[in-house]
């Protein structure tokens, strides 16, 4: 072979040699880190989301409101916008409507008259719903110890930790309302009588409500099978119901310590609902109102949708779900949460009004929206940034 030929050969074997080296080392750097672009998304993008959404509904709100569950379950995902993005109006929304409402709950002084079945009034005070606006009050006292906001929290706690009953989470939106009511006064106060009453309530919660075949909750027990059915004959959960529990169970988890003896049990429980929620996942990325049957109430729910969302990431940003299993299930979540539900006013659409069930002919459209779905898609919206490596401000 001619020597010049034979120079030309070497040199472009060399090149070739380090094109495809750098190549590789390119690739083998991409893909040791989480890339947005192969989501689709960047954590501004996201960032994006939850400003509009979440000012859409304070411009829309004033944070005068009452501290019952609904209004409290807002706060709960304005709280996470916060630490995220560490916007103080964020946080000054959440300290107005904790102010405006004495950093209580139900408001009564005479314990004797304390209540826990469903109420609104003042008596009302062991009723969850009337409970799970400490979540947000032990939030700003952590952000600035000062004693009066948690004041409440723990008297009405700790009065209910002294009863000897244990049926206080009969519905089972009980669970995202007050069980990390409890794991976030243990960390406050190193007591560790909140976490064994936690175990307590829930497994009372469990006989009545968890179907071990399925690895899902029924909203209370007025709705175990065969007692109830859905619309054609087949076991009915409600996906926001089944939602407050794999949400409230995420922030349990998050607040326990490693080590504790009762973590596994909850971890063991969120994996099963996680599997069992995948499941049926309906194709375009929503689920539908009544989880096994998708016939009973068709069409789009967004709160259901953005609490397994949040918690399919939370999970998955935790290491305790399995990214390459559940990360495209919480991808189709989000997809629909963020190019379906949110309309392009910041507004999010489709959310079930108050209720306590499917409702066979009810209509969920774009048009509705509650302050406790917006809430829930916070909540997913935060995670969802998270997982993308967003800096967050807390």
């Amino acid at each position: 072979m001619n020597k010049n030929v034979m120079a030309i050969t070497k040199i472009s074997i060399a090149r070739y040699v380090a094109v495809i080296t750098i190549a590789c080392c390119i690739t083998a750097c991409g893909s040791s880190r989480k890339s947005s672009h192969s989501v689709g998304w960047t954590p501004d993008q996201v960032t994006e989301v939850i400003t509009k959404v979440n000012e859409h509904w304070q411009q829309q709100h004033s944070p005068q409101q009452r501290s019952f569950w609904d209004e409290a379950a807002y706060h709960t995902g304005n709280m996470e916008a916060f630490f995220v993005t560490g916007k103080e109006q964020y946080k000054k929304y959440s300290e107005d409507w904790a102010e405006h409402n004495k950093w209580m709950g139900a408001k009564s002084a005479d314990k004797a008259a304390w209540k826990y079945q469903y109420g609104e009034k003042d008596d009302y005070v062991l009723f969850g719903d009337w409970q799970i606006c400490f979540q947000t009050y032990i939030d700003l006292y952590n952000l600035d110890k000062q004693d009066h906001k948690i004041a409440r929290a723990r008297e009405v706690m700790e009065y209910q930790m002294s009863t000897p009953n244990r049926d206080y989470w009969w519905w089972v939106d009980g669970l995202y309302m007050v069980m990390p009511v409890m794991t976030k006064l243990y960390k406050v106060t190193g007591n560790e009588l909140y976490l064994e009453k936690l175990h307590e309530y829930l497994n009372w919660s469990d006989s009545i409500m968890y179907d071990a075949s399925e690895h899902l909750y029924y909203r209370d027990a007025r709705y175990v099978y065969p007692k109830h059915k859905s619309v054609n004959g087949k076991k009915d959960f409600w996906a926001r119901g089944d939602g407050w529990v794999f949400a409230g169970l995420a922030k349990v988890i998050k607040d326990l310590p490693a080590s504790h003896k009762y973590r596994q049990h909850y971890v063991s429980r969120f994996k099963e609902l996680a599997a069992a929620i995948s499941k049926s996942q309906q194709p375009d990325g929503y689920w539908s109102r009544s989880i096994l049957d998708s016939a009973h109430a068709p069409g789009p729910e967004t709160s259901g949708t953005a609490f397994f969302t949040y918690g399919l990431l939370w999970g998955i940003n935790n290491g305790i779900l399995d990214k390459k299993e559940y990360l495209p299930v919480a991808l189709k979540g989000w997809n629909y949460l963020a190019r379906t539900a949110l309309q392009p006013n910041g507004q999010v659409g489709y959310v079930q009004p108050i209720g306590d069930r499917a409702i066979p002919g009810q209509v969920v459209n774009v048009n509705s929206t509650a302050n406790f779905g917006v809430g829930a898609f916070l909540l997913a919206s935060c995670e969802m940034y998270r997982f993308l490596g967003g800096k967050t401000a807390y």
